[in-house]
């Protein structure tokens, strides 16, 4: 994987940010999220053939956000539909699933 670009994260506002990661997980574990994975450094891609394994989102659970920092994988370009589609789809799970678990939603 390419390195952290800081200025490419979702950033959800909670007041719970290790239970919602883990309620993310648990989606994903039981089927209810079918589109995404998550790898064992807990790490997130989307798994459509098109998009699977070209980029990931590494959460990280801080005091009131839980930021899912943008990782592009080495060799590959980060275009504006790549990182549309990563930033996009993982929001549209979060506010399909877990509206009531988080306060703001952004991705600068």
């Amino acid at each position: 994987m390419a390195g952290e670009d800081r200025h490419m994260a979702i950033f959800v506002t909670t007041t719970k940010p290790k239970a919602l990661l883990k309620a993310i997980k648990q989606a994903i574990d039981g089927d209810t999220i079918r589109t995404w994975e998550y790898d064992k450094d807990g790490d997130f891609t989307h798994t459509p053939k098109q998009w699977n394994k070209k980029a990931w989102l590494r959460p990280h659970a801080e005091d009131g956000i839980l930021r899912f920092q943008f990782m592009g994988q080495e060799g590959v370009e980060t275009t504006d539909a790549l990182y549309g589609a990563y930033h996009g789809r993982f929001i549209e799970e979060l506010f399909m699933h877990f509206r009531s678990d988080f306060d703001r939603v952004r991705a600068p």
